[in-house]
């Protein structure tokens, strides 16, 4: 069914927000706005001490679009948020109310990294189908909120349905559930967010996602050290933190950053992992460092943290990754594939899933 965008602005001006009096465009409250494909999503942003009070207006919205543009085909996020205050990194991990789990999920565990471009999705995509493999139920929350790539590396597509308004339905490839902000925007579409809104996200894909009953949730963090690793450390139990670099000292100067974070939080850190740590030409079998190598291993044992393993750099990695079947699944029995399954090994004898 084709909807434009000012047929739904006009149905949102018939709503009232009942903080303000007037309607839901006047008051300013809707952001991110996307009406394509006959899909319509956005973000209802208000003050902290609204939120319970648009619960009603968030349904009332949904319910009204969706009898112009179907059901199934309208996605509303609430979000409430408040001015930030610097984070008290010291009492980060510690909120009055406890850190949760969802419900059903064994265990949580953060896959990091201290920047970006260090492999950590593609990690954390094979990990996941590893551990399946090894017998686990796994799910994979895919947090890097600016650029989700979990649905194209686990070959997931459609969208998560709502059958009540409140809770969310995740999809699954590849024996792994999955949640991804990128399964709500078309796959070019720039998620353009400030922090409150990341962190209103994830909340609901961590609380109102039905994950089932999983042996391990992994979560794909972005990189660095920001608003959504830390509401990740504040509200969720987590088992621990699994971080992610290449051998090149840059990389490892900004993963000490992360391990700081951390520390800091009292999120255990359960080891590292060396991506591209190698290259073997496919050509001539010689062998090539391009980032250099060991770099991660000598700092994990510099820093008392247990070194997972080495995942060389490697032309089938990625191409695996880019047709939805990671290595794991797709070539089951290479090297590489093999070096994913003995990682997925050694967290399940260290008993950390």
């Amino acid at each position: 069914m084709s909807v434009t965008r000012d047929e739904v602005l006009a149905v949102l001006k018939g709503i009232v927000n009942p903080a303000t009096g007037t309607d839901l465009i006047a008051s300013d409250t809707v952001r991110a706005l996307t009406v394509e494909g006959g899909k319509i999503r956005f973000v209802l942003e208000v003050a902290p001490d609204q939120g319970s009070a648009m619960a009603p207006v968030r349904q009332a919205a949904q319910a009204a679009l969706e009898q112009i543009a179907g059901e199934g085909n309208v996605t509303v996020l609430l979000t409430a948020h408040s001015t930030p205050k610097p984070p008290d990194l010291k009492a980060a991990g510690r909120p009055a109310q406890g850190p949760q789990k969802p419900d059903g999920v064994g265990a949580v565990i953060a896959i990091a990294s201290g920047k970006g471009g260090v492999g950590k999705s593609t990690v954390a995509a094979n990990l996941a189908v590893a551990l399946v493999a090894e017998g686990k139920r796994v799910g994979l929350l895919d947090a890097d909120v600016y650029g989700p790539s979990q649905p194209r590396m686990l070959g997931v597509t459609g969208r998560p349905a709502s059958p009540d308004g409140k809770t969310i339905l995740p999809l699954r490839n590849h024996g792994v559930t999955l949640m991804s902000i990128g399964l709500m925007t078309q796959e070019e579409e720039a998620v353009i967010w400030r922090g409150p809104m990341l962190i209103g996200a994830l909340q609901q894909m961590l609380t109102q996602v039905k994950w089932g009953q999983l042996d391990v949730l992994l979560v794909d963090l972005p990189p660095g050290t920001g608003d959504v690793q830390l509401t990740l450390t504040q509200k969720t139990e987590l088992a621990g933190a699994v971080v992610v670099s290449t051998p090149q000292d840059i990389a490892l100067l900004d993963v000490r950053k992360a391990l700081n974070m951390f520390e800091k939080t009292g999120t255990p850190v359960l080891g590292m992992i060396e991506n591209m740590s190698t290259f073997i030409c496919p050509h001539c079998g010689g062998e090539t460092q391009l980032f250099g190598h060991g770099g991660a291993r000598e700092n994990a044992e510099r820093l008392g943290i247990p070194f997972l393993g080495e995942i060389p750099l490697d032309l089938e990695i990625r191409k695996a990754g880019d047709g939805g079947a990671p290595i794991v699944v797709s070539k089951a029995d290479s090297p590489e594939a093999l070096a994913f399954r003995a990682i997925a090994r050694g967290l399940i004898d260290e008993g950390r899933v």
